[in-house]
């Protein structure tokens, strides 16, 4: 053996044994010190002593989440709720918090467990080939589909290509880092708390209300479908809670339909699809008798969507014109899209009404297909699919209480989502339209549909 063999035996041995502590005490630091650097001088006034303090408090929080994974899963949503910041293209604080927990579950797999291990179910594999699909829907998006027509700027299609990702991305952290009903609870009732403040100070019109909660985060559908649908799940079928907690859940609800639809009836994004939430919740626990009476709800049903069409004529009249004209325009590539927001740049070619203008479709599932055409639009409704069943197999499958309520909230919130998706891009927000700024109530269907996939692992339910 030679020298160099004989020290270098013993050091590999040493750092092989030693790996965590050193990416705690070496990584770490290092991401630190370079982030420190590229922070701009604008941000600060005397740079150096205000970077290193930033820089300690970003590794207290470093810590923090490799410590306790579930308190970054937290800090998504309360960092859309509340932190104002905002830099280029919309970014946000949820962006950049769901950004750092992939980089460290990424890196903790290499280092930590030196492999890429992910959960292979049936409602994880839509989101896989999803993932793959907005890569070559981005790298596609880079052709010229339309000589005449300009393509989107490179920065808003990245910012396109990653709402999709990080969306994904938030269901995937989830699925797999949130290992015991404590931590889905945690996770669950801090939104509800958090969001129940919110409504009350809405509903008695608290002016300040609004200073302190970001209005991207509560001008998304996302937070008034999963909100009533998680605390209305519990408060029915959380049989283990306390009853007036459960009267308390009640309340929430009803003052958050309250604020949705008295306050604000106008924005039906805000009460119909927690309506719908309401109704599949009930419809799945009783779905024999539910069965039965489809008949008598189809009208009623039928009703309140001719009363919100005609509420609005010239709206949907609009809309159903650029349906067609995106339809139209996807027929270039419809396979794969045409890449992220470049339909956008096209419209101006297909004259709606008369106008020669920029414009987007207001509808999810268009809005996918234009992006990444029929595959990825498949994979988004493979997605849905396969998370329903999920859920509707795990509904008498986990313990009653928490899981069992919190498994028929998120099918609720499934449905409504689903809805919420026709009427606008709420669920993947489309740069041009909702944007990165939605993003902060967006992820919130992509976090609690991973719960299902978490509920599915610690039970290990058969896919």
């Amino acid at each position: 053996m030679t020298y160099f063999e004989s020290f270098l035996l013993p050091l590999y041995r040493w750092v092989d044994q030693n790996r965590t502590a050193l990416f705690r005490f070496l990584v770490i630091p290092s991401v630190l010190i370079a982030v420190a650097f590229l922070v701009p001088k604008m941000f600060v006034g005397n740079r150096y002593p205000a970077l290193m303090l930033v820089a300690l408090l970003f590794l207290v929080v470093l810590i923090a989440f490799l410590r306790k994974p579930v308190l970054g899963l937290i800090a998504i949503f309360l960092g859309g709720m509340f932190i104002p910041f905002v830099g280029p293209s919309g970014l946000n604080a949820a962006v950049g918090v769901v950004a750092l927990m992939l980089g460290l579950w990424l890196l903790k797999m290499m280092v930590e467990e030196r492999q890429i291990r992910l959960i292979l179910s049936r409602a994880t594999l839509p989101i896989y080939v999803f993932i793959l699909i907005s890569i070559f829907a981005l790298a596609i998006g880079q052709l010229p589909w339309f000589v005449n027509a300009k393509h989107a700027p490179l920065d808003t299609q990245l910012a396109g290509f990653s709402v999709f990702i990080l969306s994904a991305g938030v269901f995937l952290l989830v699925a797999h880092l949130v290992r015991d009903v404590g931590q889905l609870q945690a996770i669950t009732w801090t939104f509800i708390a958090a969001g129940a403040i919110y409504v009350f100070g809405r509903a008695l019109e608290w002016g300040y209300i609004d200073r302190i909660y970001h209005f991207g985060f509560t001008a998304g559908s996302m937070f008034w479908t999963w909100l009533v649908a998680l605390a209305f799940s519990q408060a029915i079928f959380n049989n283990r809670l306390k009853f007036r907690w459960r009267i308390v859940l009640g309340v929430v609800v009803l003052v958050t339909f309250y604020v949705a639809y008295v306050q604000a009836y106008d924005w039906k994004s805000g009460w119909v699809p927690p309506l719908v939430a309401i109704a599949a919740i009930i419809g799945f626990r009783y779905w024999k008798p539910a069965f039965v009476l489809v008949p008598l709800i189809i009208f009623p049903a039928l009703y309140l969507i001719n009363s919100l069409i005609s509420s609005d004529q010239y709206s949907w009249g609009t809309r159903l014109d650029a349906w067609a004209i995106i339809v139209n325009i996807v027929k270039a590539n419809p396979l794969l899209g045409l890449g992220f927001a470049n339909y956008y740049w096209i419209t101006p070619l297909f004259p709606i009404r008369g106008y020669e203008i920029n414009f987007n479709s207001h509808n999810q599932y268009l809005d996918i297909l234009a992006q990444t055409g029929l595959i990825g639009l498949a994979c988004f409704i493979w997605f849905f699919w396969e998370v329903g069943r999920l859920g509707w197999r795990l509904r008498e499958s986990v313990p009653a209480g928490f899981p069992r309520a919190y498994v028929y909230g998120a099918l609720g919130g499934l449905a409504g989502t689903i809805v919420a998706s026709t009427l606008v891009d709420w669920v993947l927000p489309f740069i041009y339209n909702i944007g990165l700024t939605g993003f902060r109530a967006s992820i919130l269907a992509w976090l609690f549909l991973g719960g299902l996939v978490s509920l599915e692992q610690m039970y290990r339910v058969r896919s």
